[in-house]
């Protein structure tokens, strides 16, 4: 199909004003459910090809578009605040580098065996990155929201789902945990993880998966990090995921291989304590020469499927460079092509108005 010439229009910025919600459950009417017959549309940090990358105007902007999940990082700061936060350090997608005050802190640390120099999120409090304003991480994208939006809190995240007109879901990582419990201590003892769920428990989020309390306010939890989605197994019965990186990453924790992470034996393992997997693409099926063959097929899909285990593939973008020929130049021939042959359960898209159109003008019921 060719959806060249589709015209979306243009969602005035002006939607997305006020920066700060109240954790409050949306009143009113009884709130349009969840979707739960097509593959789910997950916002990756928002709708960030739009938007700077984790605020709450990208999140609003999602929800807006359609988005049946919003997704977010969750690092900590030096005083233990959680905050929404892809990277460890600040400069690449925030003017930390601007603030004088701020230039003695740059710091190197060994992160995943990597010495990286840099200004980090734990060697800031919450109240001294409140200071710093995001832009966006790729200079491709439209710049004009640079330097207008603030870092924001998990719990800020949350109230922006809670206070959707429709049911909106939330999905989580527990960003770099072994870096966070190793350089941020909590005056009570407890750990990263501990204090990740214990603020999806304060907002109300609880129950297995499609259980009515899990409809009500559904959630994925996700992590590249093994032991910590075993380890918050015995803290609540909320649906997990397992992230997988490229072929030649190790787990941060276990230090475990691509292979070994997605052989049989340790779906066996860890099916027991996830729902599913959320691997790259190219861990599912690799480019070559930037073409898709059906003779690259990992098999992942298949695997993870007999397993019983969802698969939610990271991360679909819009640009002509993240698009590989076979679907020719056209973000919507890559979305046919994952939903309807590779058969996903959920994509982490960065265009979440482009996916949801996507699957409003191809659904029969339209849902």
């Amino acid at each position: 199909m060719n959806w060249i010439g589709i015209i979306v229009p243009f969602i005035a910025v002006s939607v997305i004003g006020g920066c700060v919600g109240r954790p409050l459950l949306h009143p009113g009417p009884i709130r349009k459910p969840l979707q739960t017959i097509r593959p789910y549309n997950i916002a990756h940090r928002g709708s960030n090809g739009e938007l700077p990358e984790e605020t709450l105007a990208a999140y609003r902007r999602a929800v807006q578009e359609g988005a049946d999940f919003i997704e977010s990082d969750i690092l900590a700061s030096k005083d233990g605040v959680l905050i929404c936060f892809h990277d460890l350090k600040l400069e690449n997608t925030t003017d930390v580098a601007n603030h004088k005050q701020f230039a003695h802190r740059k710091r190197s640390y060994q992160v995943q065996g990597v010495n990286t120099t840099g200004w980090f999120v734990v060697d800031f409090t919450f109240e001294e990155l409140k200071l710093l304003r995001v832009k966006q991480r790729f200079g491709f994208r439209d710049p004009q929201y640079n330097g207008k939006f603030s870092l924001i809190t998990f719990e800020e995240f949350i109230s922006v789902a809670l206070h959707a007109k429709r049911v909106v879901g939330i999905y989580p990582e527990i960003k770099n945990p072994v870096f966070i419990n190793q350089h941020v201590k909590w005056s009570d003892g407890k750990k990263f993880e501990d204090k990740f769920v214990e603020t999806l428990k304060k907002y109300g989020y609880k129950g297995s998966y499609m259980s009515k309390e899990w409809l009500k306010q559904p959630v994925f939890i996700q992590s590249f990090a093994p032991t910590s989605l075993t380890y918050i197994a015995n803290l609540t019965d909320l649906p997990k995921v397992l992230l997988i990186a490229d072929p030649p990453t190790r787990t941060e924790d276990t230090n475990q291989s691509f292979f070994e992470i997605t052989s049989d034996s340790y779906f066996n393992f860890i099916n027991k304590y996830v729902v599913g997997i959320g691997p790259s693409k190219a861990a599912i099926l690799p480019s070559v020469d930037n073409h898709l063959s059906e003779t690259s097929n990992t098999g992942l899909v298949a695997k993870a499927h007999a397993h019983g285990l969802q698969v939610h593939p990271y991360t679909f973008r819009n640009e002509n460079m993240y698009l590989t020929f076979n679907f020719k130049q056209d973000p919507y021939e890559e979305y046919d092509f994952w939903i309807n042959k590779i058969e996903v359960d959920g994509l982490f898209t960065d265009f979440a108005g482009s996916l949801h159109n996507f699957q409003e003008w191809t659904s029969e019921k339209g849902n």
